[in-house]
């Protein structure tokens, strides 16, 4: 199966050209997958400022290097959040347009499940992002093998994050939120950014399972209101 991977959340952003391997679920646990059924074909960056006039023209080329069209993405996987408002927009956007036009499956990602993940930590973890305004994106998560139960996923002040992160293994990278958790005397497992195969895999998992969604169905998950909604709600 031909993935199309895509993240637009950060300052810098990548698309991707990934293979999966498939099976038959009632042969095979599902929570057994392993990194190498996820082959990353190529990975293209994107510049950040620039992923509206990049992403499409990029998915193009990646394709073509391949000798392959549209038509054989076989599934979408796309970070939807936390992150920034026009990055996470122009993603899903296009993702959506393609997969309205293709008629394909698409798996939603969350960036604080994939840290959770990628950390490799058992039982209790939790996950941290700076959102600026001394705000914490945090998710809190329950993980036996790769199986990953999202407990919680919401946007704190960091007083509030080092509370509900209590008991847990805090995965972030983050350095700054890292030392806070350090100081507030939290197990910390300081991570490097999270790797398109990483997410590729996560989304792989989400697309055996069912858990796809439609187009029209694609929403970000921002977990705040933009500047722009904040004033026109205050006014």
């Amino acid at each position: 199966m031909l993935l199309l991977v895509t993240d637009t959340s950060g300052k810098q952003g990548s698309v991707a050209l990934a293979r999966a391997v498939e099976f038959d679920l009632q042969e095979r646990d599902l929570h057994q997958i392993a990194p190498h059924q996820i082959e990353v074909i190529e990975i293209a960056p994107l510049a950040g400022g620039a992923f509206s006039a990049q992403l499409v023209p990029q998915i193009a080329a990646l394709l073509a290097n391949h000798g392959l069209s549209k038509a054989d993405i076989d599934a979408f996987v796309v970070v939807s959040g936390p992150g920034s408002f026009t990055g996470l927009r122009v993603g899903l956007a296009a993702i959506k347009a393609l997969g309205e036009i293709l008629q394909k499956p698409i798996a939603p990602v969350s960036l604080l499940h994939a840290f959770a993940l990628a950390s490799g930590a058992q039982g209790k973890v939790a996950s941290a992002l700076d959102a600026g305004r001394s705000e914490v994106y945090f998710g809190a998560y329950e993980i036996a093998g790769e199986s990953v139960q999202v407990l919680r996923e919401e946007l704190l002040s960091q007083a509030e994050f080092l509370s509900a992160a209590r008991e847990s293994t805090v995965a972030t990278p983050d350095q700054a939120l890292a030392a806070a958790a350090r100081s507030a005397g939290l197990s910390v497992l300081a991570i490097e950014p999270v790797s398109i195969a990483t997410i590729a895999r996560i989304g792989w998992k989400k697309l055996q399972s069912g858990e796809s969604v439609l187009p029209e169905q694609l929403e970000a998950n921002y977990m705040r209101r933009s500047d722009a909604e904040i004033f026109v709600k205050s006014g």
